[in-house]
């Protein structure tokens, strides 16, 4: 028998690296949301541009960290604010978190971040207002819209142009994801959204979930009241949130379920958590300097993110004293006022290479405020993580870290020094932290596909296909008694109280009956005897 030819290597290689490059180009249209949520988004349409789609991205004038590219193109429309209005709505959001804890959605609608969000819920009629903008948008003739859902104005944009939609995100406050994908989610170990709380509940625990979700369906339509009235004025018709959140193709989820809790989902939610992690690049000199400088002990890694640049005075010297207290080197990104307190072992800079630290080995903890790109890069590295959430999902994200052995999470409003010092001996001393997050880093990694490649992957799918109806549930068409069988529950109750009575009627009937007929033989016994 002769050898099966085996065809030569080179050549396959060759053809399958062809295949991955061959994606047929297509046109997208971007609305991001400006600050941290804008650079992973980045990242995704950087490839998606490489692939040989033409991507536009629409983007205000004013912004944080919104920019151009030279891999696609920017529009860009003026705002009725200025950076200044922006820089001084958000600061007095953050500065706020560090006085009193503003975590449920009525606290959201009426507290220190209202003027933040009604800037941030005006750039849609801001970008409708050019018309010379929408009209060449128009003309463009779009495969599909990728969004950040936070604004709403990307939705308003699909649905205005009738365009599928992809949407990227890590959440979906106020029930979008349960009511956009009709995604089942049992209040009995499924936390709601601020609740704090991990999946595993005590009766009052449970409690609690259920006044938070109370909380949602009380006063999101409050929180949304901004973003509802541009929706309906742009699309000249009343809108819901669900009208905005249910024609969404597919949902990109920045998370998985070494980060977050199991529990049920649908067919076109796809998870890439840690779509932000990369590999480690070589350390500027001025850090390997600092970390071989550091000795026996390494560093500590201290960051609170892209949006968070100073800490109220009184709470930052309580965070220096408490550093000056640990043998490590702590690299602190910290543009605020410097502490007159500051240990030497503690160095102040304006910016750090955040992931390539955490790679290098000499790395003992990281202390974070438990935003989703800092939680991530934590697990990508396997660095145990001392957690200060303020806003959003971070008391959330912290929560599952701390469930998991994976930190400590210390509340900003009551820590002192001594309980800052203790968690970040206690993250760095006792191993089991270290285990626990190496263990997370390895289920973490263990996967098919990368998350950006499979986030690339979804969008071009639905610019293939012109959305992904097959993947819409039937619930979309059905009323909220029909979703929860109420009608059938209710039928089934009348039958079976149908059948009760029916038999109840019955045997009354034949217990008449057979009292009727003694009563009639005790009758005419009677007689017999008076006859007698």
């Amino acid at each position: 028998m002769a050898p099966a030819i085996l065809p030569s290597p080179l050549p396959l290689c060759v053809c399958l690296l062809l295949a991955c490059g061959c994606a047929q180009a297509g046109k997208l249209l971007v609305v991001p949301m400006d600050g941290s949520h804008w650079f992973t988004m980045q990242s995704v349409l950087e490839k998606l541009s490489h692939r040989g789609h033409e991507v536009v991205v629409v983007m205000p004038e004013v912004s944080w960290q919104l920019g151009r590219s030279l891999n696609f193109t920017v529009k860009t429309y003026s705002t009725s604010y200025t950076l200044e209005d922006l820089d001084q709505s958000f600061k007095h959001f953050a500065d706020a978190q560090w006085k009193t804890r503003e975590q449920s959605m009525f606290s959201l609608s009426v507290g220190t971040g209202k003027r933040f969000f009604d800037i941030t819920f005006s750039r849609c009629r801001n970008m409708f207002s050019d018309k010379k903008l929408v009209h060449d948008l128009r003309k463009s003739s779009f495969e599909a819209v990728f969004l950040d859902p936070f604004d709403m104005c990307g939705l308003v944009v699909a649905k205005y142009f009738s365009l599928p939609s992809v949407v990227f995100s890590r959440v979906a406050i106020c029930h979008g994801l349960e009511e956009g994908a009709q995604c089942p989610s049992p209040l009995s170990f499924v936390p709601i959204f601020l609740s704090g709380l991990s999946d595993v509940m005590t009766f009052k625990d449970r409690l609690w979930n259920h006044y938070s979700y109370l909380d949602e369906i009380l006063f999101c339509s409050l929180f949304f009241k901004k973003a509802i009235e541009v929706a309906s004025e742009i699309l000249e018709t009343p809108v819901t949130t669900y009208d905005l959140f249910s024609q969404v193709s597919v949902w990109l989820l920045r998370t998985d379920f070494v980060l977050d809790f199991p529990r049920p989902v649908m067919p076109n939610m796809v998870f890439i958590g840690g779509i932000n992690c990369h590999p480690g690049k070589p350390l500027p000199q001025e850090f390997e300097a600092y970390i071989n400088a550091s000795g026996e002990h390494g560093i500590v890694v201290f960051s609170l993110g892209s949006m968070v640049s100073e800490i109220p005075e009184k709470k930052a010297m309580e965070i220096a004293e408490a550093l000056g207290r640990i043998p490590q080197t702590v690299l602190w990104r910290y543009t605020g006022t410097r502490p007159s307190n500051l240990a030497k072992n503690t160095i102040l800079v304006k910016w750090l290479p955040q992931n390539d630290l955490l790679g290098h080995p000499k790395t003992r903890a990281f202390i974070t405020h438990s935003g989703s790109h800092g939680i991530y890069e934590g697990i990508c590295n396997g660095v145990p993580m001392v957690m200060m959430p303020l806003f959003g999902d971070q008391m959330d994200n912290a929560k599952r870290m701390e469930t998991r052995g994976a930190g400590v999470t210390l509340n900003v409003l009551e820590m002192t020094a001594d309980d800052f010092a203790n968690a970040l001996k206690t993250v760095i001393n006792d191993k089991s932290y270290k285990e626990n997050i190496m263990r997370l880093s390895s289920l973490h990694k263990d996967r098919p596909i990368e998350p950006l490649d499979l986030a690339v992957f979804w969008v071009e799918y639905v610019m293939r296909h012109k959305g992904a109806p097959h993947l819409r549930p039937a619930a979309h068409d059905l009323t909220w008694y029909q979703y929860h069988s109420l009608d059938v529950i209710g039928f089934l109750l009348a039958i079976v109280m149908a059948v009760v009575f029916i038999v109840f009627k019955c045997f009354a009937y034949a217990c008449r009956k057979c009292l009727g007929k003694k009563e009639q033989g005790r009758v005419k016994k009677s007689h017999k005897s008076k006859a007698h």
